[in-house]
């Protein structure tokens, strides 16, 4: 799709942006705002506890950075209000059903207005705890689709993976679209309801010994190492 074409098709449309404080969220979030300004509302979501977090989130982590010098050089004393205009902080977490909105109004707001989903939330830390590393990276994607089902409005869903997904395969990769169980390889793919039985319970076992929280979050990263080399194991 030419840009000019997309150009036309985000004007005037309710974007939502999940992950919004990461690398790629925030160059997307700009780079709509400088060549699309008559996008209708972009809808930040960021892990915030309220508000008034989600507010210094996206100053500190967004809008403050010198990526968004340009807008701020062109805007100048108008950036406030055009801020407030055209961006809509969401409190949440897509680890959690309907992305962990506790505003019921806003949440029927959204499901009503948005157009355009782009999820761009992921852990992209090789060394994170393997229960939050599902709960962001496959359950998190889970949710969003789910959410993504309620919009009544909606028109597209992207899913960015991270630059790791295509795994170390050499040559051109094509965009053809598997269905559900199939892998490069063709091997068996992940049991994913298998590995979340396999964290929570290991989750409980460690609690129940009494662990700190250091301690368990030492293990449960140890235990998704070697949940990893089992499974690349059984597939190759």
């Amino acid at each position: 799709m030419e840009l000019e074409s997309i150009l036309q098709f985000i004007q005037n449309k309710n974007i939502l942006v999940t992950g919004a404080t990461g690398f790629l969220a925030k160059i997307f979030v700009e780079k709509i705002l400088r060549v699309q300004p008559n996008v209708k509302k972009l809808y930040l979501l960021l892990r915030a506890a309220d508000t008034k977090s989600a507010t210094q989130r996206l100053h500190n982590e967004i809008i403050g950075k010198d990526l968004f010098r340009v807008l701020r050089e062109k805007w100048g004393a108008g950036m406030n209000s055009i801020v407030s205009e055209k961006l809509t902080l969401v409190p949440g977490d897509i680890s959690f059903e309907d992305l962990g909105l506790k505003d019921s109004n806003l949440r029927e707001e959204m499901l009503s207005q948005i157009d355009v989903i782009v999820n761009l939330a992921a852990s992209t830390n090789f060394d994170e705890r393997y229960d939050v590393a599902l709960g962001i990276n496959t359950l998190g994607a889970k949710h969003v689709l789910n959410f993504a089902k309620q919009c009544v409005k909606l028109k597209v869903l992207v899913h960015v993976s991270t630059a790791y997904v295509c795994g170390e395969k050499d040559g051109l990769l094509l965009e053809n679209p598997y269905h559900m169980g199939e892998t490069l390889n063709g091997t068996s793919g992940l049991d994913i309801d298998n590995e979340i039985r396999q964290v929570q319970e290991k989750h409980r076992e460690l609690r129940a010994e009494g662990l700190t929280e250091e301690a368990i979050t030492s293990a449960l990263k140890d235990f998704g190492l070697k949940r990893l080399v089992k499974i690349v194991t059984s597939v190759c």
